[in-house]
């Protein structure tokens, strides 16, 4: 930047963006001086390299307003977990899909899991038929990403929310406050306007321990 460029003459480009041309290093740095800007290389593996005229001090800081609010929008992709008996009771289905159905609402990925036990792994279109259930059922707020597959005593199926229910719990999660307030929610904290689920069954995250939700 500035008196730090050693190339004798660059390919300078003006503060709006207009091409000035090649032009030696000292007649760039005077035209800098002259409207009071600096004279910054923007691609110094070029021959010859270019600057631009800016006021570098506001595009830096600009730069940062912009990755700090790339940064508060962006959602990391989470996958929770959810695990179902073949033969689970319906009280025990609904609840779980209500687990499901918060989880694709605030964005994430749901790995639903099917465990088979003793003769049950006999009978995989129990698990597949519980699966394609609970995807009719969703399906106003997600699709399958991953079809239903054994792997071994289990079977396996991944739900991703839909493109629009994603941007909305992003808002959501802006509107917040961001990700700390949502952590305290998904933690079992209260929320304004939400009542917490009487007897709810807790969840595993994509780290620790995994929480008990296969069905009894």
């Amino acid at each position: 930047m500035n008196e730090q460029i050693r190339a004798r003459e660059v390919r300078l480009v003006g503060p709006e963006g207009e091409q000035v041309g090649i032009v030696p290093l000292e007649r760039a740095l005077q035209l800098a001086a002259d409207v009071d800007l600096d004279l910054v290389e923007v691609a110094p593996m070029a021959r010859p390299p270019v600057c631009k005229l800016m006021d570098f001090g506001k595009f830096k800081y600009e730069s940062a307003l912009k990755a700090r609010e790339a940064r508060r929008n962006q959602q990391q992709t989470v996958i929770k977990e959810m695990k179902l008996r073949p033969k689970i009771d319906p009280h025990d289905y609904e609840t779980k899909k209500g687990h499901v159905v918060r989880f694709l609402k605030a964005g994430d990925k749901v790995k639903v899991t099917i465990m088979f036990r003793g003769r049950e792994q006999s009978r995989p279109e129990l698990g597949y038929r519980l699966l394609r259930r609970l995807e009719s059922e969703i399906t106003d707020l997600g699709y399958v990403e991953a079809a239903p597959k054994q792997d071994g005593r289990n079977m396996i199926m991944v739900l991703a929310p839909h493109r629009a229910v994603k941007a909305s719990a992003v808002a959501a999660t802006a509107s917040r406050g961001g990700p700390r307030e949502r952590a305290a929610e998904e933690a079992g904290a209260p929320v304004a306007g939400e009542t917490p689920e009487a007897g709810g069954t807790a969840a595993a995250g994509e780290t620790g321990p995994t929480a008990d939700t296969s069905g009894q």
